[in-house]
């Protein structure tokens, strides 16, 4: 059993924490800056989050064709649990949140009057189904859909709070080299 993660497990987790941070960022910065400003931010928000969907589904299918390395025996059960809860915890938001904008995306009463491009290259698509509802209840999706989307947002801060301090409290405190497992690339232990 190898002790630290596939080089592409790891440039992937990178990728993805990456893109997140960014997509907080973005999120808190546009309520800041000038309308002009808004639009161009937002549009880049909605291409990191079809970025990180991509990046999910490849994340999640490398981890289904691949064992990630196992805990060390000396954590506590309840130490195993929490990390096992919160990595998947942290798989169902990196797909609800892209999934759940989409749809609120969508649902935009503008939506049609607005392409959406990916990062400028390329028209990306919303969802028509979506688009195809009536007025009442397209803004119904996109109020549910907006209020998932910031309830989400919420896990998201404290998934990434728990996994991080998880992770450092075994680096630092237990003594695991646990950054070790995720934090460089090279040849596999």
């Amino acid at each position: 059993m190898p002790r630290r993660y596939s080089n592409l497990a790891i440039t992937l987790h990178w990728l993805i924490a990456i893109a997140v941070i960014a997509n907080v960022a973005l999120a808190w910065i546009w309520p800041t800056v000038p309308d002009a400003q808004v639009r161009p931010l937002i549009d880049s928000h909605k291409s990191l989050g079809i970025t990180i969907l991509a990046l999910a589904l490849l994340r999640l299918l490398w981890r289904l064709a691949h064992r990630p390395p196992a805990l060390p025996p000396s954590y506590k059960p309840w130490e195993k649990n929490l990390a096992h809860a919160a990595h998947w915890g942290l798989y169902f938001i990196i797909f609800a949140m892209p999934i759940t904008g989409w749809v609120m995306d969508s649902a935009w009463d503008r939506a049609a009057q607005n392409p959406n491009y990916w990062f400028g290259l390329f028209e990306w698509p919303r969802l028509s189904f979506v688009m195809a509802l009536d007025p009442a209840t397209k803004k119904q999706v996109h109020d549910i859909f907006g209020e998932a989307h910031e309830l989400i947002a919420k896990l998201v801060y404290l998934l990434v709070v728990l996994h991080i301090a998880g992770a450092l409290k075994h680096q630092f405190l237990d003594g695991k080299r646990e950054l070790q497992r995720i934090w460089y690339w090279g040849r596999p232990d």
